[in-house]
């Protein structure tokens, strides 16, 4: 093997040997202990090592666990990363979640719209608190749509956030623009008791998101609702300062690129659209290798700090100020939008294909492959109505972290070092990262409480606006 390829291996395994003692926290083991993690030299496939790095030099051997367009990437070196372990069991809830998730077993079920029932009755539940689909058989023929839920719920569950974060137009060499975005999401499911506000209008969550730079885009906003009732499709507005007028949105525009990017509106964190709005087919179970943010699989995410200034919940931070994408890195060699800090761990997924019931939609399918533990997404590929390959959305996994409470609890919240979220439109060899900070003392807040009847009203539109 190449001896460039395990540099950056190298350095992990040294960290972890580095590493304290586990202890506990909450009732848990943390951080997660040493030894639960494979160590270098452990086969995760034939020809594949934790502590290899993934380039050119062995690439062919991870031909099947991921998609081939990524894999691309790795056969020319645009792309190296090394494996690592992300055993299972280091996946810790706030206590109040995972024993809703123990009673929501055989509780839900699919109904005939793609909708999440009661399975007594086939209802929808008055409200979901808990994983819906905790154990999935291997075999189930609606495993992969339940993945999707689980996906959905788990990530509302870390709580109603205020994120000022970068959208970078992206080049094979450089970073070629960019927008800093001031984002408010609220949501109204899967909230523990102390963190859930009246909803009247049945929505499951509301969105502001107002372009902050450059120039040309600031002032532009636009104000999302999605309402629980499956029948009920997105309310979408948009307040565009050329126009200085605000206008309604088609839900089919989501799928658009958001500012003329490659990343759209339905991207979210992995994958947000409506799951009403597709008819989904299960693929199956696999294995396959993904991107995570390694520091945070083994606990060393960053710090998880109270936010001040009356609203609640915790800042995000990344200590370590390690360099996101390939242009940050000075003497990267490989693609501007390359995931330089992340790492590789296997890792068993669902994998789900959605058609969409619109025909106005962009895409004509769409591939997502859901973590079968952690319920993060890995990689979100899209295709043409004809069913050629135009997009893939590749996202970073983590795990929870613990943060205080002013009453002496604790809750969980994903943490990390490092963060990438990529959309790649394939046809034109250019990326849209989303998510890198502009400044670490801008908000990136989790389970805030946010003045949900000022802020998401069609008025803040021209308020915020230009």
């Amino acid at each position: 093997m190449n001896t460039r390829y395990r540099v950056g291996a190298a350095l992990l395994v040294a960290v972890v040997a580095a590493r304290a003692a586990a202890g506990t926290v909450d009732g848990y083991e943390w951080p997660p202990d040493p030894k639960r993690y494979a160590p270098a030299g452990t086969e995760v496939a034939p020809g594949l090592r934790v502590g290899d790095t993934l380039g050119a030099a062995n690439a062919d051997a991870a031909k099947d666990l991921m998609p081939p367009e990524v894999l691309a990437h790795y056969r020319k070196d645009e792309y190296q990363n090394p494996i690592v372990s992300w055993p299972e069991g280091i996946i810790h809830w706030d206590h109040s979640f995972a024993d809703a998730t123990r009673a929501n077993e055989g509780k839900y079920a699919i109904g005939p719209e793609g909708a999440l029932v009661e399975k007594a009755g086939g209802e929808m539940p008055a409200y979901v608190y808990g994983i819906p689909f905790p154990g999935i058989a291997a075999d189930d023929p609606q495993g992969g749509i339940k993945a999707l839920w689980n996906a959905f719920h788990t990530y509302w569950n870390v709580g109603s956030y205020n994120f000022n974060a970068l959208v970078v137009w992206t080049g094979p060499q450089k970073a070629e623009r960019q927008s800093l975005q001031d984002v408010y999401f609220q949501f109204y499911e899967n909230q523990a008791e102390q963190h859930r506000i009246p909803n009247p209008q049945n929505f499951s969550w509301q969105s502001l998101s107002v372009s902050k730079t450059p120039a040309d885009l600031q002032g532009t906003v636009a104000l999302g609702y999605r309402y629980r009732d499956p029948t009920q499709r997105d309310a979408l507005w948009t307040y565009i300062p050329a126009l200085r007028r605000v206008r309604a949105v088609s839900p089919s525009n989501r799928s658009d690129g958001f500012l003329g990017s490659d990343l759209s509106q339905d991207d979210g964190n992995f994958f947000d659209a409506k799951p009403e709005d597709f008819t989904w087919k299960t693929v199956g179970m696999r294995d396959s290798l993904r991107m995570v943010d390694p520091y945070s699989i083994k606990g060393e995410g960053g710090a998880l700090k109270p936010v001040s200034g009356g609203m609640g919940g915790w800042r995000q931070t990344w200590p370590l100020g390690l360099p996101d994408a390939g242009f940050q890195k000075q003497g990267w060699r490989g693609i501007g939008w390359a995931p330089v800090s992340g790492a590789l761990a296997k890792r068993k997924f669902w994998v789900v294909e959605g058609v969409p019931k619109d025909r106005y939609y962009l895409f004509g399918r769409i591939e997502l492959w859901i973590d079968a533990e952690s319920w993060i997404g890995a990689w979100n590929r899209k295709y043409s109505w004809k069913g050629e390959p135009l997009n893939t959305y590749q996202v970073y996994g983590y795990v929870n972290h613990p943060a205080p409470t002013a009453s002496g609890g604790t809750e969980w919240f994903w943490s990390a070092q490092t963060i990438w979220q990529c959309a790649e439109a394939l046809k034109y060899n250019r990326a849209t990262l989303v998510g890198l900070r502009a400044d670490d003392k801008l908000p990136f807040d989790r389970r805030v409480k946010l003045p949900v009847d000022r802020l998401f009203d069609v008025n803040s539109l021209s308020r915020f606006g230009k």
